[in-house]
């Protein structure tokens, strides 16, 4: 069943490839998150295709999908939804918000007040709403993928870190290379347009039950204690370097082993080796330590502090 999750993996990610050019890494990420069922915040500048990269891979996987782009006058149930009286019944019935859905792509969240942000803290660990003091769960394929930009912090509320400890990952876009932009251009060129993805002619999975039988197996993926040990090694080490005021918490350990089940499965295997821990450390805890402000005036990053940290636990053999 590993070989299954890797072929699905494979299939997202070279009809993805058909528009998005040169992010590989992100797409392989998202899957990540997709299939461990985990939310990302993704981070990058305006114009690298963060909405694009979202809407295509709804497309091809077949999901419901709906954006959201926070503002500051947006409400708590602008996202969720409200409760409306209908004259005609004499009733109030639910006028469902857009975090109904499949994958819920919320644009740019750090430009709305904390109250908002707040709103969507019960769907992403609940994977359900309370509206009126009534719960109602939303889709078993829900995934919440924020994005923010590095840039114009000016009039923006950054996350609170109970909330950034919500997301599985934090994935960073960068730049593409000359030859990646020259892509870009040249796929434009030929006719490609963002605002028509139903023009593309991608390969969409029509059977619902993919992800979910990708999800079971992912779940079903081995740990060895030496490799949950290791694991837990790495994280702990965040709340021992002295450049960080605050280390990972204990959700931190759980992302890392569905993390790294996600992603052996997406290589074939029904085991996690501590390869496959190491390579999500970055996305899984980047965005769940805090720098001590003299080590920001020094120039340290998140990654490089993690950077130390993965070269200095000893990997099991």
């Amino acid at each position: 069943m590993t070989d299954y999750v890797s072929q699905v993996a494979a299939h997202i990610r070279r009809e993805t490839q058909k528009v998005i050019v040169g992010q590989d890494a992100v797409i392989d990420q998202i899957l990540i998150c997709l299939f461990a069922e985990g939310h990302a915040l993704v981070e990058g500048v305006p114009g690298t295709a963060k909405t694009l990269m979202v809407k295509t891979i709804a497309r091809i996987i077949g999901a419901g999908f709906n954006r959201i782009q926070f503002t500051p006058d947006l409400m708590p149930s602008d996202i969720t939804g409200t409760n409306v009286f209908n004259l005609a019944t004499s009733q109030f019935t639910l006028r469902h918000g857009p975090v109904f859905t499949d994958i819920l792509l919320a644009d740019e969240i750090n430009r709305t007040p904390p109250k908002t942000q707040a709103a969507l803290l019960e769907a992403m660990e609940e994977r359900q709403v309370t509206i009126d003091g009534e719960s109602h769960h939303l889709s078993p394929l829900f995934l919440v993928l924020a994005t923010e930009n590095p840039i114009e912090y000016e009039g923006t509320y950054p996350l609170p870190e109970a909330q950034l400890d919500r997301f599985l990952f934090k994935v960073m876009i960068s730049y593409p290379s000359f030859d990646e932009e020259l892509q870009v251009i040249a796929n434009w060129q030929a006719g490609f347009n963002a605002r028509k993805l139903e023009a593309v002619n991608f390969s969409v999975l029509d059977d619902p039950a993919v992800i979910p039988q990708c999800r079971a197996t992912v779940r079903n993926t081995k740990v060895e204690p030496g490799v949950q040990a290791y694991l837990l090694n790495l994280v702990r080490r965040t709340r021992e370097h002295p450049s960080l005021l605050w280390g990972a918490s204990p959700r931190a350990s759980v992302a890392m082993l569905l993390a790294s089940k996600a992603l052996a499965a997406m290589r074939g295997r029904d085991f996690v080796t501590p390869d496959d821990a190491r390579d999500i450390a970055h996305p899984a805890l980047r965005h769940r330590i805090l720098l001590r402000s003299e080590a920001e005036i020094e120039g340290v990053t998140p990654d490089s502090i993690l950077d130390e940290i993965v070269s200095s636990v000893e990997v099991p053999r």
